[in-house]
């Protein structure tokens, strides 16, 4: 009995990354939507528990985009394996050790800011990447996925640096992380 065209060997890798970047665009979507209909539904307030809502489902899909780093080592997907390196690190130490460490953090508005703007980035790279898989090619998600990253990146890395001068006064008011300790008075 012959297999499936999709299962023979020369369709495994295009078969296995169609289902990884579907899986990460259903969970970015999810997150990007879940977001979009808070704010138009609750407004600010929506903001201000954005981690508390999404959290769980941001944190699964950046732990499962750690297997990216393996496509590109196996030659799975050609891209360059250092900014990737680079850019999952610093998600990873950003959603991991920041801001799930530190509640009180967790409720500023960056936060949302910095979701939206990862979440619309990897929404249009891995429609951009399924596209690809398939070999169907949009001049619009090209264009989108070559020129957005333009504008955000900066963006991204202004939420991030606003996020850990957040995250630096809280552990400075704590005396957790401070450059010149406070001394107590005696009374």
């Amino acid at each position: 009995m012959a297999l499936p065209a999709w299962l023979q060997p020369r369709y495994r890798k295009d078969a296995y990354l169609l289902i990884y970047y579907l899986i990460q665009f259903c969970g970015h979507s999810w997150i990007f939507t879940n977001m979009t209909v808070r704010f138009f539904s609750f407004g600010k307030d929506s903001m201000v528990d954005t981690f508390y809502a999404i959290g769980l489902v941001m944190q699964l899909c950046q732990s499962i985009s750690v297997l990216e780093l393996l496509h590109i080592y196996v030659g799975i997907e050609s891209s360059h394996l250092f900014p990737r390196f680079l850019q999952l690190t610093e998600r990873i130490i950003i959603l991991f050790v920041v801001i799930t460490s530190q509640e009180e953090v967790q409720e500023k508005y960056v936060v949302c800011v910095l979701f939206i703007f990862w979440n619309l980035l990897d929404m249009v790279r891995y429609t951009y990447s399924m596209l690809s898989v398939i070999g169907m090619s949009y001049a619009f998600f090209t264009w989108l996925s070559q020129t957005l990253w333009m504008p955000i990146y900066p963006l991204c890395v202004l939420a991030e640096g606003m996020y850990f001068t957040y995250s630096h006064l809280y552990l400075e008011r704590r005396e957790v992380l401070s450059i010149f300790p406070v001394k107590k008075k005696k009374m």
